[in-house]
């Protein structure tokens, strides 16, 4: 009997090992809507699950992208999340009927957060008068809706800080999505209670201060921390030749032949968040399942997914 309860435990252990190595993570950002996944969306949400990506948050950047977010969410129920925003590059494009739209999009069950909105100084596809006016606009809903706010900013982190400053007192959660900044702008964000997510930006920061420092002094707590890809930008390029040695270690064969076999700098995919998680481990040395745990945890609860 001895020998079998022995059995058994290695079997229990071996079980567990499996559940480690098949990481299971939730992309809180995915750009699905996007004319790359006309032809074989199927196949690329199918390819993430296989991977272990559970759940996806389809990104709504315009009126017309947020409507599409929404009706993938209803081809695929309990894998497939949406969000309804105007992203600052489109704030120029603002008009009040479908603004209205917008809003009835916003308050579908299947639809977690407001956004992609914000500030682009970056860019400045539209003016940033303009790009003020209309993230306030957002936030406004996200407080009255009492849905989490999902943040882009790019080169204006003070004024957007300021904006959602004068909002402080009813704003719901923030979430600062794929974050690219400096680690000083991070702890700003961090001291108001943000959330930061974290994308296959990870390989091209070269800088001292930003995201790799980052984790590497532990400044993220875990509870504030989410994971996403940005399919189909952001590709985590972990050839890159300034990734630290013990990072690529870091890399398991399987998150590496999803990566390697599926997506390209041309065309990232969900499938290919397991490898920034074991990124973002190395980089923390902390172990990837405590992330995975961490970040699905921390996206299930902020956004409400079902489980």
């Amino acid at each position: 009997m001895a020998a079998k309860s022995t059995d058994d435990i290695l079997r229990n252990e071996k079980a567990m090992e499996q559940c480690y190595e098949n990481l299971i993570v939730i992309d809180i950002g995915a750009n699905l809507t996007n004319k790359k996944y006309s032809r074989d969306l199927d196949s690329v949400i199918q390819r993430a699950k296989d991977a272990g990506v559970q759940k996806i948050m389809v990104t709504g950047t315009s009126v017309k992208a947020s409507k599409e977010a929404l009706r993938l969410t209803r081809i695929y129920p309990g894998t497939l999340y949406s969000t309804a925003g105007i992203h600052p590059h489109d704030a120029k494009s603002y008009t009040d009927e479908s603004w209205n739209e917008l809003v009835s999009i916003a308050q579908n069950p299947e639809c977690v957060a407001v956004g992609e909105c914000g500030l682009d100084y970056n860019r400045n596809f539209s003016e940033p008068q303009e790009q003020r006016r209309v993230f306030r606009k957002q936030i406004e809903l996200a407080c009255n809706i009492q849905k989490p706010l999902f943040v882009h900013e790019r080169d204006a982190h003070e004024d957007l800080l300021e904006i959602l400053g004068e909002y402080s007192s009813r704003l719901p959660p923030v979430v600062i999505h794929c974050f690219t900044g400096t680690s000083e702008h991070a702890l700003n964000y961090l001291d108001k209670g943000f959330y930061i997510g974290l994308t296959g930006y990870l390989c091209k920061d070269k800088s001292d201060k930003g995201v790799r420092k980052l984790l590497v002094e532990n400044t993220i707590p875990l509870d504030r921390l989410l994971v996403e890809t940005d399919a189909p930008f952001m590709y985590p390029n972990t050839r890159a030749s300034k990734l630290p040695v013990h990072v690529k270690d870091g890399l398991s064969e399987r998150s590496m032949t999803f990566l390697h076999r599926y997506c390209t700098f041309q065309r990232n995919e969900p499938c290919s968040l397991p490898a920034i998680v074991e990124m973002i481990a190395a980089f923390m040395n902390k172990k990837p399942e405590e992330i995975a745990l961490s970040t699905s945890f921390n996206a299930l609860k902020l956004f409400g997914l079902s489980q």
